[in-house]
């Protein structure tokens, strides 16, 4: 019986949150607190999350979910940001070393490249949501604003955002799955107790070498940062 009386409650949640998600721009910018705007939209139609979350969406976008979920409009919340023109990143090829953590960190692959050779943003894919600053090591990505004085909805479309919703979502299918991991814990787990106490005591009784512990890929990144470094100095 408590199942079938908390059943509507659940669905009328994922149902209130579908029309928030809808109505969120999709650049996945992560400053609302969450790791998407579909995550955000479950914890506003929740209850776990204000409605002035969403800098990108700004002002209107607040008026927007305010009129969705019956809440009174709020001013945006400045701790999460604040709303300004949208804007696109730009990658300075003649400094990019080609390490690829960029293009990880870009929500709509929206950036172009590969290893060890230079990148270039694809600037219809991109969303302006600002994830690829902070992990470049040479900061050779810089934000050029392409709305002018525009901002919040007036500088992004229903459009756009359903590309972005669209290629976020491709994305996301293209990730590796971590089932396989957690299916390997769980068949350890289930094992008798003397295989797991071999597997304990083996690292004792031959420790892997130092040299075996070094990142191959973090190695070659801080040698790239260093030639960066020297042709920036000597420019």
């Amino acid at each position: 019986m408590i199942e079938l009386l908390q059943q509507p409650a659940a669905t009328s949640v994922a149902a209130l949150a579908a029309r928030i998600d809808q109505a969120l721009p999709q650049t996945q910018c992560t400053r609302c607190g969450y790791p998407d705007c579909n995550a955000y939209a479950h914890a506003v139609a929740a209850g776990e999350a204000n409605i002035n979350q969403c800098p990108p969406g700004g002002a209107e976008g607040v008026a927007r979910l305010a009129q969705i979920t019956g809440r009174p409009v709020l001013p945006l919340d400045p701790s999460h940001g604040l709303e300004q023109p949208r804007v696109l990143a730009v990658i300075d090829e003649d400094w990019c070393i080609g390490c690829t953590l960029c293009i990880k960190a870009c929500p709509t692959d929206a950036i172009l490249g590969s290893n060890k050779f230079m990148h270039t943003v694809i600037a219809p894919h991109c969303t302006g949501c600002e994830l690829c600053l902070p992990v470049c090591p040479v900061d050779c990505i810089s934000l050029e604003t392409v709305t002018g004085t525009l901002t919040g909805w007036a500088a992004w479309s229903a459009a756009e955002a359903e590309k972005a919703r669209q290629r976020y979502n491709l994305h996301q299918k293209r990730q590796p799955s971590s089932a396989p991991a957690e299916s390997a814990h769980e068949v350890s787990a289930s094992a008798p107790t003397e295989a797991p106490a071999a597997a304990v005591a083996q690292p004792e009784a031959a420790p892997a070498p130092a040299a075996a512990a070094v990142d191959p890929k973090r190695a070659a990144i801080e040698a790239a940062m260093a030639r960066a470094r020297a042709r920036r100095a000597g420019a």
